[in-house]
């Protein structure tokens, strides 16, 4: 697996709003988490569309500023890989607002689109699971709710991003166990809204 490209976690640009809320571009986005270098041919195939397709939609991508050119991963001149930029985002917030409050709105609903679909996808297989149709564990729904103050619940996220982080890095694909992508959301929300 390539290396990704190296970038601080950085506040969305329109650019890249309008990049993120796209479903097809969030889907290429997730199968470089799991690849990490490919090509639009190699894209094409995994995804079941059109590879001129998945070409237009990497060089938006790479124009936002998510995914960068490999050139040196390349078997020619001709043959172009992408990488992603791994760093992670911030969509905005009280100090650092997104430029484009109808397009944050958009993504933040093609986030919750995705959310929904990986909620449908573990209660489908939870139904199996807990049947006893099927002993393989793919996923986890849990729910637990604690009293903070605002500013012990940011230090627990940063705790959890953390592990996960951690989790990311000590991560040991020759461990002779099958390794598998697993697509965390965190969810809170306090009692007031």
């Amino acid at each position: 697996m390539a290396e990704p490209v190296d970038r601080p976690e950085t506040p969305l640009t329109t650019a890249m709003l309008k990049a993120f809320a796209n479903p097809l571009r969030r889907r290429i986005l997730r199968v470089f988490r799991t690849d990490g270098a490919v090509r639009a041919v190699d894209l094409a195939a995994r995804l079941g569309e059109p590879a001129n397709k998945i070409s237009f939609h990497l060089r938006v991508l790479a124009e936002a500023g998510f995914i960068a050119e490999r050139p040196e991963l390349a078997r020619d001149r001709r043959d172009r890989v992408w990488s992603a930029v791994m760093d992670g985002f911030n969509l905005g917030g009280a100090e650092n607002p997104v430029p484009d409050q109808v397009l944050g709105d958009v993504v933040v609903q093609g986030l919750v689109d995705d959310h929904n679909e990986r909620v449908r996808r573990l209660t489908a297989w939870a139904s199996e699971y807990l049947s006893g149709a099927t002993a393989e564990a793919h996923g986890t729904l849990s729910h637990d709710g604690l009293m903070l103050t605002s500013s012990e619940f940011v230090a627990l996220l940063e705790r959890l991003h953390q592990a996960i982080k951690e989790a990311e890095e000590t991560h040991d694909p020759a461990s002779g166990e099958e390794s598998r992508f697993y697509e965390i959301d965190i969810i809170a929300a306090d009692d007031r809204i």
